[in-house]
C-alpha cells in the first residue's frame, strides 16, 4: 500500500512540474502565435533600411485611423494630432500623438497597441514607436510622441481601412521608477 502511495505521489509531483513548465511557456508561445497569425492585433517591427528597399504602391491609398485611450486609473490625456491619414502601402508614414500628465505627481505610463482588423496587423510594421517603453511624465508635463510605420504593400486589396489603437496604462513599477527618478534629481540638486 505504501509503495502505491509513493508511486502516486511521484506521478503527481512530475505532473505538477510539467504543468508549471507548460504554464511558464504559454506566454512566449502565445506571443509567437500572435506574431504569426496576427491574432490580438499585435503589430510587427521593421527597420528603415528594410522599408527603403521595398516596393511602394503609389496607385493605392489605405486609410489609417488612430484611436487613443487611457486607463481610468491613469490621470493622463492622450490624443492623436490627426485622427485619420491616407498612406501608400510600402511608404514610411509618421503619426504624432500628444500625452499630458494632469496630476500633481510624476507618473510612468506604458502604451499598448493593437490593430484592427486583425488580419491587417500582419501588414502593419513600426520603425519607431513609444509603445511598450515606459514613458515618464512629471507632474503637469505635456509631451509629443511619434510613431513611424509602414503598411505593407502586400496588404490584401479588400482592406481599405485599418485602425491603430493605443491604450495607456500606469506602468506596474511606476512608484519605484518615480521614486528612483526623484532620488536622482534630489542627489543632483544637492551637488549643486
Amino acid at each position: 500500500m505504501a509503495e502505491a502511495t509513493t508511486r502516486t505521489a511521484q506521478k503527481l509531483f512530475v505532473f505538477a512540474i510539467a504543468m508549471f513548465g507548460f504554464g511558464y511557456a504559454m506566454v512566449p508561445l502565445y506571443d509567437v502565435l500572435c506574431d504569426i497569425t496576427g491574432l490580438n492585433g499585435k503589430t510587427g517591427e521593421t527597420t528603415i533600411a528594410a522599408v527603403a528597399s521595398g516596393y511602394v504602391d503609389k496607385d493605392r491609398l489605405v486609410t489609417v485611423q488612430f484611436d487613443t485611450n487611457v486607463n481610468t486609473a491613469l490621470p493622463w490625456n492622450f490624443k492623436a494630432i490627426e485622427y485619420t491619414m491616407k498612406v501608400h502601402p510600402g511608404e514610411i508614414s509618421e503619426a504624432v500623438f500628444v500625452v499630458e500628465n494632469k496630476s500633481d505627481k510624476d507618473i510612468v505610463g506604458q502604451a499598448v497597441p493593437s490593430v484592427a482588423p486583425s488580419q491587417a496587423s500582419l501588414y502593419f510594421n513600426k520603425t519607431e514607436c513609444f509603445c511598450f517603453t515606459n514613458q515618464t511624465l512629471v507632474a503637469g508635463e505635456r509631451k509629443e510622441m511619434i510613431v513611424r510605420f509602414v503598411v505593407g504593400a502586400e496588404l490584401p486589396e479588400k482592406i481599405k481601412t485599418m485602425t491603430l489603437s493605443y491604450t495607456f496604462f500606469e506602468a506596474p513599477d511606476s512608484e519605484d521608477v518615480v521614486f528612483s527618478n526623484k532620488s536622482t534629481v534630489e542627489a543632483i540638486d544637492a551637488k549643486g
